[in-house]
């Protein structure tokens, strides 16, 4: 009993420090936002503000000109979804293909996809780049929403999962009649809701709080995604950080509420894809 009672502080001593690890710097962030600048700058730092000040809200939320905030948010957010969507398209057709149809090559079409993984993503930036501007896609929505769009990662994630699938739903649905278009999306595309979730947040995330990417293509201060935007608010000299931390505040928001919205699929999309094939 001793042991055991031991096991279990050692256990929740760990979780505990898990927990404050990912959570401290979300919550001294979201501290930080509503403190004034002198208390912000203030050495040694304090914890909790003396006096909760939203003016760091109103200013990034009142910004205009050169500093659009709700442009790049609402930028950020379209790019995101439209992103999204043609990812869960693309990789469940070439996932499908891979995992049910019969050709030739197939196993080296799906190992050359897989061999992708290895590759840095620096390796495509500039191919992308140039790829972009020949058709005149940069500084627009576009430039955020294809290229990556047909990544690897959904490919096989969604490939493993597809695998697992019992083959006898499809036998099933082709005794009736259906073609392959009609198993697809009756009888595949529902059973995989949890890896099309789970993949969609992943696609999401990746989309939104990417900065490399829109630095390279968006040069109008007006089309920025949030996460390259919010650069702009670093002064040279001196740095707003309550502003900073608040923009940081805002652009958390929505990955925070996809997850919380989304967290069910996500644990069962992971623990079920890549237990087959």
């Amino acid at each position: 009993m001793r042991r055991r009672g031991l096991g279990g502080a050692v256990v929740a001593a760990l979780v505990l420090v898990v927990v404050l690890t990912f959570l401290g710097p979300l919550v001294w962030m979201l501290l930080t936002s509503v403190k004034s600048y002198g208390e912000a700058t203030a050495s040694p730092p304090t914890l909790w503000p003396q006096d909760v000040d939203l003016s760091a809200y109103d200013r990034l939320l009142g910004l205009d000109g050169p500093y659009p905030v709700l442009r790049w948010f609402l930028n950020s957010l379209v790019a995101g979804v439209l992103h999204t969507a043609l990812v869960l398209v693309v990789a469940s057709t070439a996932a499908f293909a891979l995992a049910r149809m019969r050709f030739r090559g197939r196993g080296l079409v799906f190992g050359v996809i897989v061999s992708t993984l290895f590759l840095p993503a620096f390796v495509f930036l500039m191919p992308n780049y140039l790829t972009i501007d020949a058709l005149g896609w940069t500084d627009s929505l576009w430039a955020l929403v294809v290229p990556g769009a047909a990544g690897a990662f959904g490919v096989f994630f969604l490939r493993q999962f597809f695998v697992g699938l019992p083959a006898e739903l499809e036998e099933a649905a082709a005794l009736d009649g259906a073609n392959q278009w009609h198993v697809f999306t009756r009888m595949v595309l529902p059973n995989t809701r949890p890896a099309l979730a789970t993949l969609a947040v992943l696609a999401f995330l990746g989309n939104w709080n990417d900065y490399i990417w829109p630095v390279y293509v968006l040069f109008s201060p007006e089309r920025l995604t949030l996460p390259a935007g919010l650069k702009l608010l670093q002064g040279a000299y001196a740095t707003d950080h309550p502003t900073v931390m608040a923009g940081a505040v805002v652009a958390s928001v929505p990955v925070i509420v996809l997850f919380l919205l989304t967290q069910r699929f996500i644990i069962e999309g992971v623990a079920r894809s890549g237990l087959k094939g």
